[in-house]
């Protein structure tokens, strides 16, 4: 169900030297409930008065599969020149902005019965995989479910939540972080670094229309084109779901 809520900045952090990590808490204490994978709308006005606003994946992991969250963190990308960045870098703890929420029906389904999940992501495109990490651990545990997840940056710096993503892959075995590195190779890679773009590496993880899904969001670019390929290589609309994140000033 759709609500209305006022948001009080709790932490704001830079992520990447143009991603900055921010985390809120509805000023009425209420916890919200809401399935991994959906967006929260941030409203405010134009210097004219005309009200806007703009959407950000949750990514905030419940404590359970199916739990509200009572901090909502989001990760939001400079726009140069961007309305909602001016607000939003400038907010300090304590500031409030409107909000309403949750969105979007990019979400796990618990009546799929495939055997592996592709998640395939650029940029901040990544933040709703880490809001589905608790929903993936209970699904996995109650069947036998792989789970890749391919994440396209340009160089280290621009990894977000890398280390967490590492780390559940250290704890879950059917998990497989996989970093896909453009422009610049980690000082130290993983075990699963790989050079170039998400949709040139995909082709290595050999998917498969009979028993895989695939989650494509980011870079409209990466996901019109990753789209395309799995639909000709045999994948039911179905099984392809995708959000683009389009940057808007």
């Amino acid at each position: 169900m759709i609500q209305h809520f006022t948001l009080r900045l709790v932490q704001s952090l830079m992520l990447a030297p143009t991603v900055r990590h921010i985390a809120f808490e509805r000023i009425d204490g209420e916890p919200m409930q809401f399935q991994p994978g959906q967006f929260i709308q941030i409203h405010f006005s134009y210097p004219d008065g005309k009200p806007t606003k703009r959407s950000y994946s949750i990514a905030t992991s419940p404590a359970t599969a199916d739990g509200a969250i009572s901090r909502i963190e989001i990760a939001v990308s400079y726009v140069p020149g961007g309305a909602a960045t001016d607000l939003l870098e400038h907010l300090v703890v304590g500031d409030t902005v409107a909000a309403s929420g949750p969105y979007g029906r990019f979400v796990l389904s618990d009546q799929d019965c495939n055997r592996r999940y592709l998640l395939i992501a650029t940029g901040t495109g990544v933040t709703p995989y880490r809001a589905m990490l608790t929903h993936l651990e209970a699904m996995m545990q109650q069947r036998d479910l792989e789970v890749v997840l391919l994440y396209g940056a340009r160089n280290e710096a621009e990894l977000l939540y890398d280390k967490e993503f590492a780390a559940f892959a250290a704890g879950h075995p059917g998990f497989r972080f996989v970093p896909c590195l453009s422009r610049q190779a980690r000082s130290c890679p993983g075990p699963d670094d790989h050079r170039g773009y998400v949709q040139a590496v995909l082709p290595e993880f050999g998917p498969d229309p009979e028993g895989d899904i695939a989650y494509l969001c980011g870079n409209p670019n990466m996901v019109d084109v990753t789209f395309a390929t799995l639909k000709e290589a045999g994948f039911p609309v179905a099984h392809l779901r995708r959000e683009k994140y389009v940057s808007a000033r």
